[in-house]
């Protein structure tokens, strides 16, 4: 995908000569170079334009969106367009470092402040992605209704076309209808899993690779749960700032069938026992 013609491109944009381009590796969309010139580093993502349309586009309105609401570092937006058939997002780069001593307190700190940025809708100003799958985000006036017609439906549907079964669906959603706390929707990250943090120089968190919307705010605590990597202490001082809800721990497993619906439809088999687990045991 990377070319001579797209590098100087590259170096009429930022004004600058790029000295050289290493590519990063880790994820399985985009490919991802930091470009060097005499004056600095600027890291810049690439993907198939007509593939994945304005991906990079809703990328950059989340970014925007955590940049202004949040106290996280966050990468800033170069540029965002299309080469040809080659759609890039430009950001600055972020040094990373080693965690300070207060790395997982100040992550609850700014977790908890994030969270307490709300709208009076769920949903977002325009749909998304999260990971290459398209995510919706039709404003919705409840919690239910936004999680079960704009995050579950969509992705049931998905894997029932590549073949997975799933039997009553009905009666699955009517028994989750008061298992959702009634909140006002909270700024979310909404893919927060332990690869889309970065520790920058200062030793403070960093989020990267959003999958913004105004949603529940346990969706992004139950997905930190889903994989690990997150301290306990920072769910501690969260909880000091912006008290969770009683029974959240409970409710974890159901904002988590959102994050294996889309790993099943990502990834396959490895996860369908685990979202027929999740359904089963609220039917």
């Amino acid at each position: 995908m990377y070319s001579s013609r797209l590098l100087s491109y590259f170096e009429e944009l930022i004004s600058e000569k790029i000295i050289s381009s290493t590519q990063l590796y880790g994820g399985d969309i985009n490919e991802v170079y930091v470009l060097q010139t005499s004056n600095q580093k600027v890291v810049v993502k690439l993907n198939s334009a007509s593939r994945y349309p304005d991906m990079f586009k809703k990328e950059a309105k989340g970014l925007y969106f955590l940049e202004q609401l949040s106290t996280f570092t966050i990468p800033k937006i170069i540029h965002c367009d299309n080469f040809e058939e080659i759609a890039f997002l430009m950001l600055t780069y972020i040094e990373s470092g080693n965690k300070n001593d207060n790395f997982w307190k100040t992550f609850g700190e700014k977790l908890a402040l994030l969270h307490q940025q709300k709208q009076s809708c769920f949903g977002f100003e325009n749909d998304n992605y999260i990971g290459s799958l398209f995510q919706k985000n039709q404003l919705c006036d409840s919690p239910y209704k936004f999680y079960t017609t704009q995050r579950l439906q969509p992705q049931f549907e998905l894997a029932e076309q590549k073949g997975y079964v799933f039997s009553e669906l009905n009666a699955f959603y009517k028994n989750i209808e008061d298992e959702i706390p009634k909140e006002q929707p909270s700024l979310i990250h909404g893919d927060l899993w332990s690869g889309n943090f970065m520790i920058d120089k200062k030793g403070t968190p960093c989020l990267i690779d959003p999958a913004v919307s105004y949603a529940p705010r346990e969706m992004d605590i139950a997905m930190m749960h889903l994989f690990g990597g997150f301290d306990s202490q920072l769910f501690d001082v969260y909880d000091e700032i912006f008290p969770f809800i009683d029974g959240w721990e409970n409710r974890l497993s159901l904002w988590q069938l959102y994050y294996l619906l889309v790993h099943l439809n990502l990834f396959g088999d490895s996860y369908y026992n685990q979202v027929k687990t999740i359904v089963k045991s609220y039917i």
